[in-house]
């Protein structure tokens, strides 16, 4: 069972941080070159305006499809425009995406497979950072991913593996309105922090590259009362005129100088190493006037 991968990647991750020659030294990586940066696709980015501030969220198709399309396509519509944060639990998610403000509503698409694990091949573009006991944790882009190794892959009809994205802060994942794993539609949380109990129960459908402090400003409340916080518009970034859109760009987990951050977080954090506490600095501006 791919559940029980998480604790033997705890202990065996242990031992190899524990002979890690990155212990050896805890620079700081210099400042990141031009060519450390990415620029993700805009039709894969939503531009979230709350009246705490504006949160940047990179959907991930390569994880969820359906969901990202369907959270992509809602948005579109400006189903999201407008809709509260109705559900706040401190250290834990802010809920929203819900047309009635209760967590009983959602919209007239029908409700999506769970899409709480994918299948990995060669192809898949993870950038492993961590490797042991059978088990790999890395980036896809900036969401962070927990999958056998691809080894075993020999050993598949498909030649792929087992693979989950894992719900570190700033994860989306798509909220369910009954217990059917099948009953995620158009709700929504954001993590406020990680809580890897939700790990294949659920459906991450992407991560917020900017904006993590406003997701933790959100109105706390379950339920949250009356004003509650909203988003007060969901935009895809592909379809913001050129003259108002945001720039954005994201350190590529690809990179060397994430590679050496990664180094420098391993060492200094040792047997206490999350992928979770990797930070993936992001840069966004106003268009040029």
């Amino acid at each position: 069972m791919i559940s029980r991968l998480v604790p033997a990647l705890c202990a065996s991750l242990t031992l190899a941080l524990l002979n890690s020659p990155a212990l050896a030294a805890s620079k700081p990586p210099a400042g990141p070159a031009e060519s450390d940066w990415r620029t993700p696709d805009p039709q894969n980015v939503l531009v979230i305006d709350t009246t705490k501030g504006r949160i940047i969220f990179e959907l991930s198709p390569e994880v969820a499809p359906a969901s990202a399309a369907q959270v992509r396509d809602l948005a579109r519509t400006g189903f999201y425009d407008g809709r509260g944060f109705f559900r706040v639990i401190d250290g834990f998610m802010d809920q929203t995406g819900d047309p009635t403000d209760t967590g009983t509503g959602g919209s007239t698409k029908p409700s999506l497979p769970a899409e709480f694990t994918f299948r990995r091949s060669a192809d898949t573009p993870l950038t492993v950072v961590v490797k042991a006991g059978g088990v790999e944790a890395g980036f896809i882009g900036a969401l962070p991913v927990i999958s056998q190794t691809l080894d075993l892959g020999m050993l598949t009809a498909d030649h792929k593996v087992h693979a989950y994205a894992t719900f570190c802060a700033g994860v989306g994942g798509l909220a369910r309105t009954a217990n059917d794993p099948n009953s995620g539609n158009s709700q929504f949380y954001l993590m406020r922090d990680p809580t890897p109990r939700l790990d294949q129960n659920y459906t991450p459908f992407g991560r917020a590259i900017a904006g993590l402090d406003v997701i933790r400003a959100i109105k706390v409340g379950e339920p949250v009362e009356a004003p509650m916080d909203k988003m007060l518009k969901v935009r895809v970034l592909a379809d913001i005129p050129a003259a108002e859109r945001p720039l954005v760009r994201v350190i590529d987990t690809r990179g060397a100088w994430f590679t050496a951050q990664v180094a420098k977080v391993r060492a200094d954090q040792t047997i206490d190493f999350s992928i979770c506490n990797l930070d993936i600095p992001s840069q966004i501006s106003n268009p040029a006037k």
